[in-house]
């Protein structure tokens, strides 16, 4: 739980105390603006400075209106069943934290992408005053059941949100949620794979390295169930003539 910030002994709070002293240089910003004695140079350098006293002042409100919100929030009730017990829905989630969000000007959005690897679910955390968070999750298709594919991505979708959401909020449901373990965030290679890829993707034709990139991005994207195939396939794929012995 977040502790509230304490005011001093003037009533004023240090995120208060460094938005008034923010508001200050920016009218002294804005004054220089009109100044038509202000060379330009000195002009673009003054907009640069408001500008990250902006993101300074968004970052601080957020920061702000953030410890007070967790306050309020309370632990989920898992009232969803599946085939791995109890869970807390989305839809529960969602009801119960959007008022509080309101509240405190905050909104949540998502972004769906498909990939090779998975689906991966990036949760936005926006604040009325400008700054936004973001956390994402990768997850494989989940093919429990006999879903077809409609309802794998919906089943993993679903699951991403959920727990995006309650990441970013710092929010707990109330006992274990072991629901969505077919779609369980894909393992990746261990640092030591990864540097066995990079050794052999540097010694492969351009376009394996092309294809490699394509696919996986970087060699610490790699899941871990590929591993092995995919170490076969370089080994293959490397030029005699560039290898080390």
């Amino acid at each position: 739980m977040a502790i509230p910030i304490q005011p001093d002994a003037n009533g004023k709070t240090p995120v208060t105390q460094s938005l008034q002293d923010s508001t200050a240089i920016i009218q002294v910003i804005e004054r220089a603006a009109l100044n038509p004695e202000v060379d330009i140079d000195k002009m673009e350098r003054l907009l640069q400075m408001q500008e990250r006293v902006l993101d300074r002042q968004a970052l601080m409100a957020y920061s702000a209106a953030m410890a007070a919100m967790q306050t309020e929030l309370p632990s989920i009730a898992e009232r969803g069943q599946g085939n791995n017990g109890a869970y807390a829905t989305l839809e529960d989630i969602v009801d119960t934290v959007r008022p509080i969000m309101q509240k405190h000007g905050f909104a949540v959005s998502f972004r769906i992408q498909t990939q090779e690897r998975g689906i991966q679910v990036t949760g936005v955390l926006m604040h009325q005053d400008g700054h936004r968070e973001e956390t994402s999750m990768l997850l494989p298709a989940d093919t429990s059941g006999s879903k077809n594919a409609v309802q794998a991505f919906g089943s993993s979708t679903s699951y991403g949100k959920r727990y995006v959401l309650c990441a970013l909020l710092n929010i707990t449901t109330r006992g274990q949620d072991d629901n969505g373990q077919a779609a369980a965030p894909v393992k990746l290679v261990t640092s030591f794979q990864a540097g066995q890829l990079r050794q052999l993707i540097t010694v492969c034709p351009a376009a394996t390295q092309e294809w490699f990139v394509g696919k996986y991005g970087e060699a610490e994207q790699v899941p871990r169930s590929d591993f092995d195939k995919l170490r076969a396939s370089l080994q293959k794929r490397a030029r005699p003539d560039r290898q080390h012995h």
